[in-house]
């Protein structure tokens, strides 16, 4: 992933919002709203061309991977396990991405963004089924109980959890505890529930030419 500073560059490529700024992108200092415009020397002159269906299936690729902070070969892995598999390769492909541990992190609104869940895994502040779990693509199962390591978190980081989860609206397949800072993975993700400005079809279409 680019750094921080270029994150809103990605952004304005697609022409979307890819959430990779957290807090910042709700707030009127997002990119998308101050310069919608593509990147570059050009700046406000530069205009979107028509693309091709290829272009947009490409164009369809590149926002996922930059939504769920994936390189090149994570995103498809995901794809290419995906279509070996006998069910819906749409469903099984959002299975995959919004299983991720450092997913979940950021769906019950632990941090703002994808790229700050990553960090928060990485540092051992989530714990799995009550053991210590350091990598963000863990994939989590149903049953699984996902719990923040309160020894190794300071308690102004726990206190501003619980501010910001209060209004955080969670997934449904998952039940989260907000005074325990718990929650518990109750279904497989479904195809409904993964990030609504994705083209899945035409990712799907990309990497099957």
């Amino acid at each position: 992933m680019p750094a921080l500073k270029d994150k809103c560059h990605l952004c304005r490529r697609e022409g979307e919002k890819l959430y990779l700024k957290g807090e910042r992108c709700f707030t009127t200092k997002c990119a998308i709203i101050k310069r919608n415009f593509l990147p570059g020397v050009h700046g406000p002159s530069a205009q979107r061309q028509k693309i091709t269906d290829y272009g947009k299936q490409l164009r369809s690729k590149q926002a996922a991977k930059r939504l769920y902070g994936l390189n090149e070969r994570q995103f498809f892995n995901y794809i290419h396990a995906a279509m070996k598999k006998r069910e819906n390769t749409t469903e099984m492909l959002i299975n995959f991405l919004e299983s991720r541990l450092d997913n979940v992190v950021y769906r019950l609104g632990l941090v703002t963004s994808r790229a700050a869940a990553r960090q928060f895994v990485g540092h051992y502040f989530v714990k799995v089924n009550d053991k210590k779990v350091n990598i963000p693509s863990y994939s989590v199962k149903p049953g699984e109980i996902i719990s923040i390591n309160q020894v190794k978190i300071n308690k102004k980081i726990i206190n501003d959890i619980r501010e910001r989860i209060k209004a955080k609206e969670v997934p449904a397949w998952l039940n989260f505890d907000k005074q325990k800072l718990e929650a518990k993975v109750i279904s497989k993700p479904e195809l409904a529930q993964g990030e609504k400005q994705i083209d899945l079809k035409s990712i799907i279409e990309f990497y099957s030419r």
